[in-house]
């Protein structure tokens, strides 16, 4: 899954309210939900373990008669696993997953609006419940939320006599040609390693005024924002080594270790990385991602999706637990040190209501706003891959943009054919 190296803390979640919505808080019978989780490596951060744990308890002591059998999976195998229990008729009642649109478009999944009251259905952030939709419903249910930033390094952009952050592309370059002057080795951390140069690559497109799909929400990488993109990256970045030694091979995780190193003047980050850089002590701001010509981009909208499988029969108990999962402004505690964003808007209250939760609320603000690849469709996994492993080649010397495009169509069209015949 993407964007797990620096995962601390779950956001947007009740931990501890529970609510009754669609569903009461009593069955006729004892049930045992399955939850298949994602679990994430403590050494890299508090661990989402030991909340899981908390919520399921405080939900169980609530809910009698509703037992939650919790089931870990490393982050890296949470999408192959359910692929895998769902093929062998074994899908769990509920599970935290990259990938919904296949089980939406089977049949196989419960909507929003067979689980959740119209209240708690309504304090979904609409940016990311139409991102989990699939044929007019909803499917995909938003879970650790995020939008990135333009994160810098203070000291590093002072001694370089930066004044502050770049509002344009043409900012941006002469930053990074000043911290090149005094220096830094990657004065702007271009993230196209196939750890996720999907993400990268959408700001990049999005600042331009592209993007992966076209009016229609189909897919349509050829318009000439894209190349207009992917063409200043390689002649005025890239070519003038401002975005490092290799950009096709640096991938997020070693990006953000770079940064907190003091080797990267500025990237794109997600705010995942504060509460790493105040442990470093490192001096860094953050800003909204420039527009080509001047002005904020569209924020990229990443998130993990929970759905809540029909094969048991557990519409009602599954809405129950969802239902007390989301509900409430307590969303546990927000702050620098955490890495997920909420996606309801009382919870986005909660978290820019006090002084000492200030720190999230600039990526807040933005979710609204958030543009999403287009996870709802079959087809995007695959479509996913081809971007990972291709598009960086349009930015390197002797790149040709405008041909990794017309192939990105290409895979993609063969890409939707296999899906739609799967």
């Amino acid at each position: 899954m993407r964007r797990r190296q620096f995962l601390l803390q779950t956001a947007g979640l009740a931990g501890t309210t529970a609510a009754l919505g669609l569903t009461g808080c009593s069955t006729s019978k004892d049930v045992k939900l399955h939850l298949l989780v994602a679990s994430y490596d403590k050494s890299i951060g508090a661990s989402l373990s030991d909340q899981w744990d908390d919520i399921v308890a405080a939900f169980e002591k609530q809910h009698a008669g509703i037992t939650i059998e919790l089931e870990r999976v490393s982050y890296t195998e949470i999408d192959k696993t359910l692929a895998q229990r769902v093929e062998e008729g074994r899908a769990p009642d509920i599970a935290q997953s990259n990938v919904f649109a296949p089980y939406a478009e089977d049949g196989r999944l419960y909507n929003m609006t067979q689980l959740f009251d119209i209240a708690t259905q309504a304090d979904f952030i609409r940016s990311f419940t139409d991102a989990g939709t699939v044929d007019d419903a909803t499917y995909g249910i938003p879970f650790l939320a995020s939008t990135p930033r333009l994160f810098y390094n203070k000291e590093l952009f002072r001694r370089a006599r930066v004044s502050g952050a770049p509002t344009s592309w043409d900012e941006l370059r002469a930053a990074a040609q000043a911290l090149r002057a005094i220096g830094v080795k990657t004065p702007y951390g271009l993230q196209f390693g196939p750890e996720a140069a999907e993400d990268e690559a959408l700001s990049w497109l999005l600042a331009a005024g592209g993007g992966y799909t076209g009016e229609l929400a189909e897919y349509e990488f050829v318009k000439p924002e894209n190349a207009e993109a992917l063409t200043w990256l390689r002649d005025e970045l890239v070519a003038g080594g401002l975005a490092g030694a290799d950009p096709v091979k640096l991938n997020r995780t070693d990006a953000y270790a770079q940064f907190l190193r003091g080797e990267i003047g500025m990237m794109i980050a997600h705010p995942m990385l504060m509460g790493a850089a105040d442990r470093a002590k490192l001096p860094y701001a953050h800003a909204a991602f420039p527009k080509k010509d001047g002005g904020a981009a569209p924020p990229v909208g990443i998130s993990d999706w929970l759905m809540a499988f029909r094969r048991n029969d557990h519409r009602k108990e599954c809405g129950t637990f969802l239902s007390f999962l989301y509900s409430g402004k307590s969303a546990l505690t927000y702050g620098g040190s955490q890495s997920a964003l909420p996606v309801t808007y009382s919870a986005s209250d909660a978290a820019t209501g006090k002084p000492a939760e200030q720190p999230l609320s600039p990526f807040i603000e933005q979710l609204s706003n958030a543009q999403f690849a287009p996870v709802n469709m079959r087809s995007w996994p695959a479509v996913r891959g081809t971007i990972r492993t291709d598009v960086g080649q349009a930015v390197m010397k002797g790149g040709d943009p405008q041909s990794v495009l017309t192939s990105l169509d290409q895979s993609a069209v063969k890409a939707d054919m296999e899906a739609a015949t799967a």
